[in-house]
């Protein structure tokens, strides 16, 4: 189960969700151009006339369901790679892994492989989408958290995240020389290639530092009132002195961890984990054993 404070959406996550949505919206309402959308989709026979393209395919969705589909999966996975990465190193892994995929994709169909083997000039479409990229992300996110359940649809028990990254690479690795389904296994796959080469490159085979986030509960004094049969009886608190007194030592302290915790947090989503100090490792350490305590 993803910890509650993974669930925040983070900086650079809503904006490419935004970013998606609106180059959607803008495709079916104002530039409803077929030329327009070849222009910024990823033909690799034209690629190399057309180098933006390696970047702008990634925007462009072939539809609604298409944009729900990777929207969603963005939005489950992104959040906790992009704060363990931290928010620009985010980017530059999320755009490295959808470049990487177009590149892979145009390589296989340059020697004539996989699902786009065969088609003439005019039959190609192109490819668009953020799957390339995002599958990258969901690596990333497996890579850090190896062992965290994931319901995936439509196997109907818990699938250790390891496990589901196997099971995409097979699935578009199947699909790169049996179907013909409409879906790019090629950039698929790329994405997940690249995604694989910058863990490599970047640790050397090291896995990532992964520190669990703790959630921090807040009890709040309660006051209630009780009414009998000879009609309202005087304000009975659940503590003394609620209603004026200063909160307690225990109280203070622990809305000064939250605020700590806060601060932490807000730090390695904006700069990564590796900016953080000895003290506020101890701190985020101390904070997780606190946590494995109570459970």
């Amino acid at each position: 189960m993803i910890d509650t404070l993974d669930r925040r959406i983070t900086p650079w996550v809503g904006r490419i969700l935004a970013i998606n949505a609106i180059v959607l919206l803008a495709q079916q309402t104002v530039f409803t151009s077929d030329a327009l959308s070849r222009l910024v989709s990823f033909d690799p026979q034209l690629a190399l006339q057309r180098p933006w393209t390696f970047v702008t395919y990634m925007f462009v969705h072939a539809g609604i369901l298409h944009l729900a589909g990777n929207s969603l999966a963005l939005f489950v996975f992104g959040p906790t790679v992009e704060r363990r990465f931290g928010s620009r190193m985010f980017l530059l892994y999320y755009m490295l892994c959808g470049v990487g995929a177009a590149v892979f994709a145009m390589i296989l169909r340059v020697f004539n492989l996989g699902s786009g083997a065969g088609l003439a000039p005019g039959e190609f479409e192109g490819i668009v989408g953020a799957s390339g990229a995002i599958i990258g992300v969901v690596y990333a996110y497996a890579r850090m958290l190896p062992d965290a359940q994931l319901m995936v649809f439509p196997i109907p028990v818990p699938v250790k995240a390891r496990y589901m990254v196997m099971l995409l690479a097979a699935y578009d690795l199947a699909g790169l020389f049996l179907f013909r389904d409409g879906i790019a296994h090629d950039a698929h796959l790329g994405g997940l290639i690249t995604g694989i080469s910058f863990f490599l490159l970047r640790s050397l085979g090291r896995p990532l530092e992964t520190i669990p986030l703790p959630t921090i509960r807040h009890r709040v004094p309660v006051a209630t009132r009780s009414v009998g049969g000879a009609g309202q009886q005087p304000l009975v608190t659940s503590r003394p002195s609620v209603v004026a007194a200063e909160p307690s030592p225990e109280e203070h302290n622990t809305m000064k961890e939250a605020v700590e915790l806060d601060r932490v947090l807000d730090k390695i989503s904006a700069t990564g984990i590796a900016s953080l100090s000895t003290e506020e490792r101890q701190f985020l350490d101390a904070m997780a054993r606190r946590r494995r305590d109570l459970h």
